[in-house]
């Protein structure tokens, strides 16, 4: 198989597993986007050359998000879990550059074709009829992804009160060509424990962007970009494997600035936004670079694949 026709296969297991939702995304259907700004630390400046590094006010658009693709999966549904949060530095000239993360430290597989064979598994357990042999017998041999099936899905309070993993290493090349290995960490200025059960019963189907709504019109909302740094000895090519963030084995993180969160996208323009927009975990700008992990690129594919396939008539 070429890599064209994995990234195909890829994009197929996708819509197999939550079906076709004209004009919505395969996966992470049901979201959001907020406007707002990002200013950079000091210390990102001595990290890296990118532009929106630099300590200048840099525009961004933010994408949260559930992670089913199904439109009408509601909020809290442990189906919504893990959540997304994209964000999109728009640069001078047209140019612009996203991280894409997601609410769990880790991705379920290190390579594109265990991702398959993972997404083929998935695909046939919710078929009908059912087989949930082939997925079984992926888990068995990798507990990783059963550990990313079997997480805990609590029910937010809001996008902003969660956190968020960049789970890709990617390279921080700074002015002087010196190199930092690191992935994202978004972290809430205002954590707040999960809802409960008898809480997220009685809360509407899309709370979460009511509450984000809700928030914003009270005022400004921040969160902190952070960068894990790599250590001797990680595997920076496998996204499933977290990095130790507590303990003697904890790895160094620097912030690398602020994002303000400022207004919804007007109602007026959501589904329109919502449709246009694509956002790309491999599209980096100088100063940025990937690293070895495999998923980078396969990431990209599919993203811009599914977006070219939503945005076709009828699809």
């Amino acid at each position: 198989m070429s890599q064209s026709q994995l990234y195909d296969a890829l994009l197929d297991a996708l819509y197999a597993t939550f079906g076709n939702h004209p004009g919505f995304r395969i996966a992470h259907a049901r979201g959001v986007l907020v406007n707002g700004t990002f200013v950079a630390s000091k210390a990102a400046q001595g990290l890296s050359r990118a532009a929106h590094l630099q300590g200048n006010i840099v525009p961004i658009l933010v994408r949260f998000s559930n992670f089913s693709g199904v439109p009408s999966t509601r909020d809290g549904d442990p189906d919504a879990s893990p959540h997304g949060m994209a964000i999109r530095f728009e640069l001078p000239g047209g140019l612009s550059t996203d991280i894409v993360a997601h609410s769990y430290d880790g991705f379920p597989v290190a390579t594109p074709e265990a991702f398959l064979v993972f997404l083929q598994g998935i695909a046939a357990s919710v078929a009908t009829p059912a087989n949930p042999a082939p997925l079984q017998a992926f888990l068995a041999d990798h507990p990783r992804a059963q550990a990313f099936l079997e997480a805990a899905k609590p029910a937010p309070r809001s996008y902003s009160s969660s956190e968020y993993f960049g789970v890709n290493s990617l390279v921080f090349v700074d002015a002087q060509g010196g190199r930092h290995v690191g992935r994202y960490r978004i972290e809430p200025q205002l954590k707040e424990p999960p809802l409960g059960s008898a809480q997220l019963a009685a809360m509407p189907d899309d709370y979460l962007q009511r509450a984000m709504a809700g928030r914003l019109a009270v005022g400004p909302v921040n969160l902190r970009l952070m960068l894990q740094l790599a250590e001797p000895g990680d595997a920076i090519g496998d996204g499933s494997i977290p990095w130790p963030r507590q303990g003697a084995q904890a790895h160094a993180e620097v912030e690398l600035g602020i994002l303000t969160l400022r207004a919804l996208v007007p109602s007026s323009q959501q589904a329109t936004a919502q449709q246009t927009v694509a956002f790309d975990p491999g599209g980096l700008v100088d100063g940025i670079e990937t690293s070895t992990d495999p998923m980078i690129a396969a990431r990209h594919e599919i993203y811009r694949r599914a977006a070219l396939r939503r945005r076709q008539p009828g699809s």
